[in-house]
This record gives structure tokens, C-alpha cells and sequence, in this order.
């Protein structure tokens, strides 16, 4: 699957509480992702950052949207 990445840049729009965590779809170059973690003390954004280490090896960080279903991630 190829992520579509605008100037080291990953748009997302995350559901979290999700049965496990994978990508749904891909539409308009925003990321759709199911999250498997509560937005509760950050542990959605945690799971997110880890599923991208993961299954992309990428080291990504939340430029914006820590407290919204839609982020900006930013490939460091």
C-alpha cells in the first residue's frame, strides 16, 4: 500500500475504539485508520505512532490534531 505523503507530510482521520488497528482506506490523500485504543490519555495517538513504526517503519510525529479524529503527521 502506498501512503500518499505531501511534503514529508501523512493526513489522517483516526477511529479509535476500533477492533483491532488497521487502514480502512485511502480517499482525497486522507489516511482513513481504526485505531485499537481509547482517545483517552493519549492512548490512540500512542497506538497510531506504533502502527506506523511498524508495519512503515516510519518515525511520524503528530504535527497537528493531538485532540481531533483528523491530524497532520509529520514524517521525522
Amino acid at each position: 500500500m502506498k501512503l500518499p505523503v505531501l511534503n514529508s507530510q501523512i493526513k489522517v482521520k483516526v477511529t479509535p475504539n476500533s477492533s483491532k488497528t488497521e487502514i480502512k482506506s485511502i480517499e482525497n490523500n486522507i489516511v482513513k485508520i481504526n485505531v485499537n485504543a481509547p482517545p483517552e490519555k493519549d492512548k490512540a495517538n500512542k497506538e497510531l505512532i506504533k502502527f506506523f513504526k511498524k508495519q512503515f517503519k516510519l518515525n511520524i510525529r503528530i504535527k497537528s490534531g493531538k485532540k481531533s479524529k483528523e491530524k497532520v503527521l509529520e514524517i521525522v
